[in-house]
Order: C-alpha cells, then structure tokens, then sequence
C-alpha cells in the first residue's frame, strides 16, 4: 500500500525529482545558453497557488540585477482567482534567491556586451519553487536559421530510421 503512495506522490516528476511548470522555449530559439544557474524565487501565497496551477508565462522575461539583488521582470504569474484582496500585481519584479558571489560574477559578465539574464524555466524542486537563469547571447538571423536547418534535418534522419524500423517488423 505504502508503494503505491509513492508511485502516486512523484508522478508528474522527472528523474532529478522536479516537476516542471513552466518553460521558456523561446529563450532556447532567440538565444545561445552559455551557462545555466538555479535560483529560488520570493513569492507570496497566491502567487504559489496559481504556480500550482501552472499559470505562468516566461516568455519576453528577463533578468536584471539591482543594487546587488538579482530580479525576474516580467514573469506573468495570472492572479488566483479565490485569492481577493491579497492577490499582487501579476507582472511584478520577482526577487529571485542567489548567493552573493554568484550574482557579484553575473554583474561582471553581464557587463560585458552582448549578454544576458533570461529565465529558462520554472520548477518545483520539493516544495520550492526554482527558477532556471541563463546567461545568454543573442543569436543573429543566419544563426537562427542554421539551428531551424539543424533541427529539420535531425527530423528528417529520426523519421527514415522510424521508417526503416517499421519496414523489419513482423506483421501477423
């Protein structure tokens, strides 16, 4: 019995034991990821409830780093609908939770020109929620379109092998 809890408790949950919420696959089209950092995030009661229903937006999100304090702006967390009067503004800068050193060395990088801070996705990691920060170059036009031609031909590669595959199996 005490099994079957178990099973029932992690589904949903990949191997690592994170529960994804939210992705921004933009992020992976429009950038090149050149290092990824967790980070906790600092939210209010509402704000986890509707994260638990997966209402989040990632997309056109970045980071900025004030005062030596690292904050997510515009990351759209809906507001909960039963939440009343203690529901927050839904595009409010998010402080996100990083060591000192770490966000000290993202200042240094992030000066340099041509990178920045964009969050990749949005997790449960136990009953935290975690943020995905990456550190990341814009990407140019042909670059785009190397990575568009890149993935239609592994596509396509994936598909023959499919193919091929179907063409041996027995069919009784």
């Amino acid at each position: 019995m005490a099994g079957a809890d178990i099973k029932a408790k992690d589904k949903g949950k990949n191997a690592s034991g994170k529960k994804l919420i939210a992705q921004n696959r933009s992020a992976r089209h429009e950038y090149f990821i050149d290092e990824t950092y967790e980070a906790g995030i600092s939210l209010f009661g509402t704000e986890v409830k509707s994260i638990r229903k997966g209402a989040v937006n990632l997309k056109d999100s970045y980071c900025r780093i004030i005062n030596g304090e690292i904050f997510a702006i515009g990351v759209h967390i809906s507001p909960y609908e039963k939440g009343n009067i203690y529901n927050r503004d839904p595009l409010r800068p998010k402080k996100l939770l990083m060591h000192r050193r770490e966000i000290m060395k993202l200042a240094g990088l992030t000066a340099r020109k041509g990178y920045t801070l964009i969050p990749l996705s949005l997790y449960f990691s136990g009953s935290h929620v975690k943020m995905e920060v990456g550190l990341c170059r814009g990407k140019k036009l042909y670059d785009k379109r190397e990575s568009k031609a890149e993935a239609d031909v592994k596509r396509e590669l994936e598909r023959q092998v499919s193919m091929r595959s179907s063409r041996y199996i027995d069919k009784d």
